[in-house]
């Protein structure tokens, strides 16, 4: 077990953080909204759900980001992640997330110029490739569900 796995599982011994995930109506554009729970619980209630397919926030830059990125890979018809809402402090996965569509991985699977600690994917390149093949649209910061839509 690695310092990065170790501190994981600490984390959520001491700050419990409910898994959240909203479905939605739509299959082509998801939200993420990195740290920002109320956001997420904001957009969870709102009309724009019947506009996307799924909401959900994005916490680490490793096991968080291989999630997404099979999310994306299991839903063909998913073409848009708007990533928004506050940057996770010390994990910056929003930025690693932006590298790894631009950028990739190294031969150690590392996204490459990532500024997060641990930025160690266990997804396959393919399935990366694949990623890369949607759209990002960045509002990272934006915070107000009215400046998002």
């Amino acid at each position: 077990m690695n310092l990065g796995e170790i501190a994981g599982i600490v984390c959520k011994k001491i700050f419990p953080i409910p898994e959240e995930t909203f479905l939605g109506k739509s299959s082509g554009v998801a939200i993420c909204t990195l740290s920002s729970i109320d956001l997420l619980k904001e957009i969870s209630q709102s009309d724009i759900m019947e506009k996307i397919a799924i909401a959900a926030r994005l916490f680490s830059e490793n096991k968080g980001i291989d999630e997404l990125v099979r999310f994306v890979n299991q839903n063909p018809s998913l073409h848009t992640i708007i990533v928004c809402g506050k940057e996770v402090s010390g994990h910056k996965t929003g930025h690693a997330l932006f590298c790894l569509h631009k950028y990739g991985t190294d031969h150690t699977n590392r996204i490459i110029n990532s500024v997060s600690p641990d930025p160690i994917l266990a997804v396959s390149k393919q399935e990366i490739a694949n990623f890369q093949k949607i759209k990002l649209v960045d509002k990272i910061g934006q915070t107000k569900l009215e400046n998002i839509i």
